[in-house]
């Protein structure tokens, strides 16, 4: 007769209700989930940038950094910085075995040079312009054989060095045309002497 009254269902059932809702507002974000559309319009980037004189002058300075350190990865040497033609142990070995050798092809130019003069003097001494024809041939000729046979033993290094496979394209060229360059003039700068040749 003094006991408590029970709660109905109901009201039970209402208060479990209420307390289920108020757990999930306090645990969601609080937002409705974006649409596919609305996250994309979100990350889209302008393709032309407001300030184009600013955005063109960052890429300027960029770009130069840029260059500025190749050239002076060219002086020193440094790997991780080179150009991409010039980067990788096999064009590392290319350089140093073009470099250690006397190659024909580098004193070509000095030799042409040579030439240029002789053939200013041509009225006076045909005789001499035309012996200095026939030795740039000559000379020409015995560039090419050189830078031949160079390239066959280099092919062998490499082959027994890396294997058959990193003999990619363009390799062959890379050699030759570092070996008719005048030798202080080749980029990236030689590392090696004379006689020097890679392991």
């Amino acid at each position: 007769m003094f006991s408590r009254k029970k709660p109905s269902d109901d009201s039970s059932a209402t208060d479990a209700a209420a307390d289920a809702a108020a757990i999930e507002q306090s645990v969601g974000k609080g937002r409705p989930t974006p649409t596919r559309k609305q996250s994309q319009a979100a990350n889209k980037r302008p393709l032309v940038p407001d300030d184009r004189r600013a955005a063109a002058k960052a890429d300027r300075e960029k770009k130069r950094a840029v260059r500025d350190r190749e050239y002076q990865a060219m002086q020193t040497g440094d790997e991780k910085h080179l150009p991409y033609r010039d980067q990788g142990p096999v064009r590392r070995y290319i350089r140093d075995y073009v470099d250690a050798r006397w190659n024909v092809g580098e004193y070509f130019l000095f030799l042409a040079m040579a030439f240029l003069v002789i053939t200013l003097f041509s009225n006076q001494a045909p005789a001499l312009a035309l012996g200095a024809i026939l030795g740039l041939y000559v000379v020409v000729l015995i560039a090419i054989i050189d830078a031949f046979i160079m390239w066959r033993t280099l092919k062998k290094r490499l082959v027994a060095t890396f294997g058959a496979e990193k003999l990619i394209r363009g390799t062959a060229l890379y050699a030759i045309m570092r070996a008719f360059q005048i030798r202080r003039a080749r980029l990236p700068k030689p590392q090696v002497k004379h006689g020097e040749f890679p392991a």
